[in-house]
């Protein structure tokens, strides 16, 4: 393998916007927060959905540009590892706060719920098996909260069930897909994702209004659940 000093000053510039690219991620992280603050729920998901669009292709940049190779000694994983944390844990664990979506003797205590269980999740080894499975559910709790508040509009007592509910999920060994591993029934999964991406879009678009989205979005996340159970037991 080549060393460093054997690329050119293009392919270390690429490989520097590649990582680049990647920590503005806590950018658009930051601005959900101050959207958070401001009651903003609409464009704080849009922000959040931002670094989660962020967090999805780059990647594919990395490959592209041979990142790791033409910059050995940065770790684009790690910069990752530290914004998907914000963006997935600690940012909808405010959201869910200051959303008031359990009884005010539940908020505190569930929101730390969520950022106990996201900070134990990523200290386990096998968190993602070697056939590219999550195992247990993974820390997507910008999701988790995104259908609380947009798309199911249940009772505070529902939304407290389901907050413990996929916080044990955690540690149960269940196989989650990976969408951007997938490779088993690859092509399902693909258009599932790709529903997913649409329907959050569309939802937030005609939020406060209940459209066909709201379903289409839920029948996405009805595939992952079904996936899951065939995945760990069936297949």
């Amino acid at each position: 393998m080549p060393n460093q000093t054997s690329y050119s000053t293009l392919q270390k510039s690429l490989a520097w916007f590649v990582h680049l690219f990647t920590a503005s991620g806590i950018c658009a992280a930051f601005m959900a927060i101050l959207a958070v603050a401001d009651h903003q729920w609409v464009t704080a998901f849009w922000w959040l959905i931002l670094c989660l669009f962020i967090d999805a292709i780059d990647g594919t940049f990395a490959r592209l540009f041979k990142a790791k190779e033409v910059l050995p000694n940065m770790n684009g994983t790690n910069i990752d590892y530290v914004i998907d944390f914000a963006t997935y844990a600690i940012i909808p664990a405010y959201f869910f706060y200051e959303a008031e979506l359990v009884n005010d003797q539940y908020n505190l205590v569930l929101t730390f719920l969520i950022l106990l269980v996201s900070a134990i999740y990523y200290g386990k080894e096998g968190m993602v098996s070697e056939d590219n499975y999550f195992i247990g559910f993974p820390v997507m709790w910008n999701m988790a909260v995104f259908f609380m508040f947009f798309v199911f509009h249940v009772s505070p007592l529902l939304n407290a069930i389901y907050i413990v509910f996929l916080a044990a999920l955690h540690f149960v060994p269940i196989k989650f897909v990976y969408p951007s591993r997938a490779s088993k029934q690859f092509w399902p999964t693909l258009i599932a994702t790709l529903n997913f991406g649409l329907a959050i879009v569309m939802v937030l678009f005609n939020y406060p209004e209940v459209s066909v989205w709201n379903y289409l979005a839920a029948l996405s996340v009805l595939y992952y659940g079904v996936m899951a159970i065939y995945n760990t037991w069936i297949e």
